[in-house]
């Protein structure tokens, strides 16, 4: 049963990962629907990921972001074409709405394939120069996780529309699962106004982040009252979010909610979202007749075009067709200045 903690729902997932009986599964499912119409958000238990591999993912954390800056700088995303790697601080454009850039720095993985394909999304990823202990190992295995687990929950929201999981084998059979680690800087270093990353919805599925333990900054926005909803950070405790393209192929169903980061403590915070999203070729599953036929790679395109200046081609580029390559042989992404 989902436990009220007076925002968003607290949901354990074992009665559907580990059902003692059918109606198990069927109260999961209809604890995740309910939640999603509400709130487009909700917290989970009892998700599968072992506390000593988020454990081992914040320690990874610390290493990876605690390094050099020059270090850092060498593994810049601007420089990969496939946007893999390091984002610093206050990179890319403004928000609308936003005054100042966001405080944070971030760093980019996504499925680990050996050769780069235009227009991007599958490739090679970027890793620092550290101990594989220290860095590589414990945010590859949480990664790994979190693809499990995006795809769980997929198959609930699939069957909380009343459609089978098989569904999923229309359209992520091989999935743009993409993870954004990121460092929030301590408030005495922020700006006034200044946010660790400003509203915004997310753009595409299902979105699994983790909060540093007792070090929370998440607030959701109420679409109804407009009220910012402070969302706790807890042990072992993961937090599910449904992007636009969910609200979208849902019919408005599932809702895309406006969400920020205040990190109020005075020391650093991590935190790390994956992005489990669907092939990049693939168009709305649940409703084949959609007369827009945008794929989700067109529609990532999309949403890039809000944040950096991509060559024309790129922009307007037809629904599953690529890009025709620059020098590099992939799109050259460009910081807005």
């Amino acid at each position: 049963m989902a436990i009220d903690t007076g925002a968003l729902p607290v949901i354990d997932l074992d009665g559907y990962i580990n059902p003692k009986s059918p109606s198990d599964k069927e109260r999961v499912i209809a604890e995740v629907r309910d939640a999603c119409r509400k709130y487009g958000f909700f917290q989970i238990k009892g998700h599968g990921i072992p506390l000593k591999t988020q454990e081992g993912l914040i320690r990874g954390l610390g290493n990876l972001f605690h390094q050099p800056e020059e270090e850092k700088a060498k593994l810049s995303f601007l420089k990969n074409p496939g946007r893999r790697g390091y984002e610093a601080s206050g990179v890319g454009g403004l928000r609308a709405g936003d005054a100042l850039h966001d405080s944070k720095e971030a760093f980019y993985i996504g499925r680990e394939d050996p050769v780069l394909e235009p227009p991007g999304f599958y490739g090679p990823n970027v890793w620092p120069n550290l101990p594989e202990e220290d860095c590589h190992s414990p945010i590859w295995e949480y990664y790994q996780g979190t693809s499990v687990l995006g795809r769980i929950i997929w198959g609930i929201l699939l069957q909380g529309l009343g459609h089978s999981t098989d569904l999923l084998d229309v359209f992520a059979k091989r999935p743009i699962v993409q993870m954004k680690m990121i460092r929030y800087p301590p408030s005495s270093l922020t700006k006034p106004g200044q946010f660790g990353v400003g509203a915004h919805t997310d753009f595409g599925g299902v979105t699994v982040l983790l909060q540093e333990p007792a070090k929370a900054g998440l607030e959701v926005q109420d679409s109804e009252t407009k009220e910012w909803l402070p969302v706790p950070s807890i042990e072992d405790v993961l937090i599910i979010n449904c992007g636009d393209m969910i609200h979208k192929w849902s019919g408005g169903t599932y809702k895309s909610a406006k969400h920020r980061v205040i990190n109020k403590a005075d020391t650093e915070r991590f935190s790390c979202a994956t992005f489990w999203h669907g092939d990049a070729s693939a168009t709305n599953p649940m409703s084949p007749e959609d007369a827009d036929k945008d794929t989700i790679g067109q529609l990532l395109f999309k949403r890039f075009k809000s944040q950096f200046s991509l060559p024309k081609e790129t922009k307007d580029q037809p629904a599953g067709v690529p890009p025709h390559p620059n020098e590099s042989g992939m799109p050259q992404l460009v910081k807005v200045q």
